[in-house]
């Protein structure tokens, strides 16, 4: 590695714990330790899908291990699910210039769900975790940690309301019911993403974003608002939702996330619990 790529990375390291201490580190260690996400002995998978979230992701791991944090082991693994030569450079290109020794595997998913009509995003999204935990097992990982920030988890609590008719969360671990004895981590549940975005932007990195081929597709498809607009998922929606409500007034935002740790079952007509549901006039 050359002199100035050495000096850029430790630069990249230095901005997580000093400029952006109080909302990105700090953050990151409150969830380890709140929701117990790492204990002795464990081997984590971190898994780099070549995103700000995931990159950020690998990058606070080592600065755990820096701090003294030393009772856990990690490998940073990329999954090549089929992205096109420039997306995949790109990837290899930032693990270089951040000096984090990867892992690469590669599948076939994005040729797999290419011609699914219904929902394809969901399907990629499970066969992307699932060849995830297999290749973590396989490299004797107990966990796989992914990037999911606070805006996904408030933006999964509203989905399930408007478009599930449901309550719940997107938990910051849970075990795998297809693999055992593999968990599932989440250590960027309390960071922002705004924060992870001025985070990129002070150190001017570029990063890939979805980079499946329906967003390809949608980059280069002039056809009328009205067609892309069907193809828009979601979760963009509800982004948007979010966001212009909190314009208003922001505390909307943690109460959202708040909301699933505050549920009073007395005020409540129904829930499942284990796949078994309970009705408030079962004990009336």
């Amino acid at each position: 590695m050359c002199q100035n790529e050495n000096r850029r990375y430790k630069d990249i390291e230095r901005s997580i714990v000093k400029k952006f201490r109080k909302p990105i580190w700090r953050k990151f260690t409150k969830a380890i330790n709140e929701y117990e996400l790492i204990k002795d002995g464990d081997k984590i998978a971190v898994c780099i899908s070549g995103g700000k979230d995931s990159m950020l992701m690998a990058k606070l791991f080592q600065e755990l291990h820096r701090h003294g944090i030393k009772n856990f082991e990690v490998k940073f693994l990329v999954m090549n699910p089929g992205y096109n030569d420039l997306n995949y450079q790109v990837i290899l290109n930032n693990a270089k210039l951040m000096n984090i020794p990867i892992t690469v595997f590669k599948t076939d998913i994005f040729d797999t769900v290419a011609d699914i009509p219904n929902n394809p995003c969901y399907l990629c999204a499970r066969m992307r975790r699932g060849y995830l935990y297999s290749k973590a097992k396989e490299l004797g990982c107990n966990k796989i940690a992914l990037g999911h920030h606070y805006d996904d988890v408030i933006e999964t609590i509203l989905m399930g309301m408007l478009y599930g008719g449901q309550i719940q969360t997107m938990m910051p671990k849970l075990h795998s019911t297809n693999f055992e004895g593999m968990e599932l981590i989440r250590p960027l549940y309390l960071i922002r993403e705004e924060d992870i975005i001025h985070w990129k932007d002070y150190n001017d990195l570029k990063f890939i974003a979805c980079a499946c081929r329906m967003t390809e597709e949608l980059a280069r498809n002039k056809a009328s608002s009205s067609q892309n607009e069907s193809l828009i998922s979601k979760r963009a929606e509800v982004k948007r939702i979010i966001h212009s409500i909190a314009l208003k007034d922001p505390i909307i935002e943690k109460n959202i996330f708040r909301s699933v740790e505050n549920v009073n079952l007395n005020t409540v007509i129904a829930y499942k619990q284990d796949g078994v549901k309970h009705h408030f006039l079962d004990d009336y």
